[in-house]
């Protein structure tokens, strides 16, 4: 019944950017503190963003510190992750994912109980 699903991945150039969404089903949305993490081609997965239940407090990796925003819309069941000045090396599959935690964010897979999908974004030079 719990669906989390991203959409707004594409393939765009080197500096552009993206705004990635994800809307949640089947949950009390609000519950949740929300995480965007990535898969490149021959990695592994990796923390991007999170966001608190109350979209008030949001933690980013080093890599793409300066460049995304995590944000939410709870009365829309959405989280957003607006991507600029994209690089190459963003290049992944972006996945959405649901934690339960009652303050502040969490980095760590283990935490998050649902996931999306994932969308994929591919940066060319």
């Amino acid at each position: 019944q719990v669906q989390l699903v991203e959409s707004g991945g594409g393939l765009v150039q080197a500096g552009g950017s993206l705004r990635l969404s994800c809307v949640g089903s089947g949950l009390t949305f609000s519950d949740f503190a929300m995480g965007w993490f990535r898969q490149a081609p021959g990695k592994g997965r990796e923390f991007v963003a999170a966001v608190s239940r109350g979209g008030g407090i949001t933690r980013y990796a080093d890599s793409v510190k300066g460049r995304f925003a995590c944000s939410r819309d709870n009365a829309k069941n959405t989280v957003y992750l607006q991507m600029n000045t994209l690089k190459p090396e963003d290049t992944a599959v972006y996945y959405c994912a649901a934690a339960q935690i009652p303050y502040g964010v969490q980095q760590n897979e283990p935490e998050y109980a649902f996931w999306g999908q994932g969308t994929q974004v591919t940066v060319s030079s």
